[in-house]
């Protein structure tokens, strides 16, 4: 298939490569064009303009940052008769309406679960939603990026609102970790055994042993941005509004990763929000 992969950051170029692996004739684009570039080396065409790289695509998937990077992108493209949109970012309820409504092709609503090592592995999980047809047209493309795909559904915008309710679910967890590792430094205990009594046990997921292994290092080479993380935490916090929910517990995370980011530490992983709760 012609895929062509707008947004090729932390998660589209690996996700481009893989694709590439697959067999597939992959276009990309980038904003900083300098990030696409070493793409050429490994079977992807780097396109000038967004333009370039949806003319004559079977398959255009948009991997950018947010609702409104998207929609500037894809407002007054041209797009080929016959392709199908996957719209695979994390962009919120709000914005995937605007975005369904921009579509002149079938759109698929289909965000991922996963950073950037199962990005680089091909097994991100895929929510895939929207018309069947579409949905079948996408499934070599999803194949090649993810593990998984879980169908949510005929209606796009099902996977988006499963996203929320699961980056909800990681938040807390990152939160939660942080706290419990800020707590054992402040006790004057060992956080690496803490996360040793955990590990393997019902109480200790094996993201707990890997971002706290991050939080105790105080290493946070970004694998998925804290900036993005209070990003997302806030799109969460709209839809349960819209809802009509107040969620405490977030919207008191979404303040402890603005302070982070304040701090200066939005483009470093989540991991870093532990370092919100440490003496400065």
């Amino acid at each position: 298939m012609v895929v062509a992969i707008l947004g090729t950051g932390i998660m589209g170029a690996p996700m481009a490569r893989n694709l590439a692996a697959a067999g597939h004739d992959v276009r990309a684009w980038n904003r900083s064009a300098e990030r696409a570039a070493p793409l050429a080396g490994e079977g992807v065409t780097v396109s000038e303009s967004p333009q370039e790289a949806v003319t004559g695509a079977d398959v255009i998937v948009t991997m950018l940052s947010d609702g409104a990077a998207v929609e500037g992108v894809m407002h007054g493209l041209e797009l080929p008769e016959g392709a199908v949109w996957a719209q695979m970012s994390t962009v919120g309820g709000e914005a995937t309406e605007r975005l369904i409504a921009l579509a002149s092709v079938p759109f698929v609503d289909a965000p991922v679960l996963g950073t950037r090592a199962p990005a680089e592995q091909g097994k991100l999980i895929v929510l895939a939603s929207g018309d069947p047809a579409a949905r079948e047209r996408c499934a070599p493309v999803f194949d090649a990026v993810g593990a998984r795909t879980v169908d949510l559904g005929d209606e796009p915008g099902a996977s988006t609102r499963m996203k929320l309710v699961l980056n909800s679910w990681l938040l807390a967890l990152i939160e939660g970790l942080s706290e419990s590792i800020a707590l054992a430094d402040g006790l004057g205990v060992d956080p690496a055994k803490f996360l040793e009594i955990i590990d393997g046990g019902p109480i200790g997921p094996p993201y707990a042993k890997m971002k706290g292994a991050m939080m105790i290092e105080r290493s946070y080479e970004p694998s998925f941005s804290l900036a993005l993380a209070a990003k997302d935490a806030g799109l969460a916090l709209a839809a349960a509004e819209d809802a009509g929910l107040e969620l405490p517990a977030l919207r008191a995370i979404r303040a402890q990763l603005d302070l982070a980011v304040e701090q200066g530490l939005g483009g470093e992983d989540m991991a870093a929000a532990v370092e919100a709760l440490r003496p400065r």
